[in-house]
């Protein structure tokens, strides 16, 4: 299965980290910095991803990836037939709980074979980043570092990364969450003037100074965060 994952993915996955993931964004942030380009980083919140994770879709991308017969038959029972209903103060007369419906949406948590169906979901999702862009995937953490050495460039380039990523997103059933998705144009200590905005359907990202990055925390002057990071 690791053959078929791609190498963007750093979640749920042997030989993988968030350490690994962590190293492999800050080194491609230093590098654009130190070839003089413009970098900035869209940082993606995904709204309940495990529970949107469509059926049919998951079918359909795991029989692209080989999976027919029995197995997919197999697999398909284990996603399909399951019910849910809502209980107040787990009392489960007609009074208290809502009736049960069936879950056409998401994947069992807490399983083992829930994790993995999601990474096959979003499996394609690096291949819409161009060359000059980068991905980097923990599980749902999606983060896309955008560089140019062209400040108008880079600005058509951030704006329609973020139009292609959405696209993408829609097309799959999943949602990103505006009020949690931040953009982070890192700089040089001395260099204050960020202006770019990141926006979709008219809606504009929050322009942040720094975010949390599985656990570390990354600010735009990313070589200090570097250099406390190394000692």
């Amino acid at each position: 299965m690791n053959n078929i994952l791609v190498q963007e993915q750093y979640g749920f996955r042997t030989h993988s980290s968030a350490e690994q993931a962590a190293f492999t964004l800050i080194n491609g942030i230093l590098t654009a910095m130190n070839n003089s380009q413009i970098v900035g980083g869209i940082f993606c919140d995904l709204q309940k991803v495990f529970d949107c994770v469509n059926h049919k879709i998951l079918l359909e991308k795991l029989e692209f990836y080989g999976v027919e017969g029995k197995f997919k038959t197999l697999i398909e029972s284990y996603l399909t037939g399951r019910y849910q209903r809502v209980a107040l103060d787990n009392i489960t007369n007609n009074n208290n709980s809502s009736k049960w419906e069936m879950l056409k949406y998401g994947v069992p948590q807490g399983s083992i074979l829930g994790p993995l169906f999601f990474l096959i979901y979003i499996n394609v999702l690096p291949t819409i980043v161009n060359k000059d862009n980068n991905i980097v995937l923990f599980a749902d953490d999606t983060s896309i570092i955008i560089t140019d050495s062209n400040r108008q460039d880079f600005n058509i380039n951030a704006n329609q990364m973020f139009q292609d990523i959405n696209t993408w997103f829609n097309v799959n059933l999943l949602t990103l969450n505006f009020n949690k998705t931040q953009y982070l144009e890192f700089r040089t200590k001395n260099y204050y003037n960020v202006n770019t905005q990141i926006k979709y359907d008219l809606e504009c990202i929050t322009n942040a100074t720094e975010i949390k990055f599985l656990g570390l925390t990354i600010d735009d002057t990313i070589l200090e965060t570097a250099h406390r990071t190394g000692n």
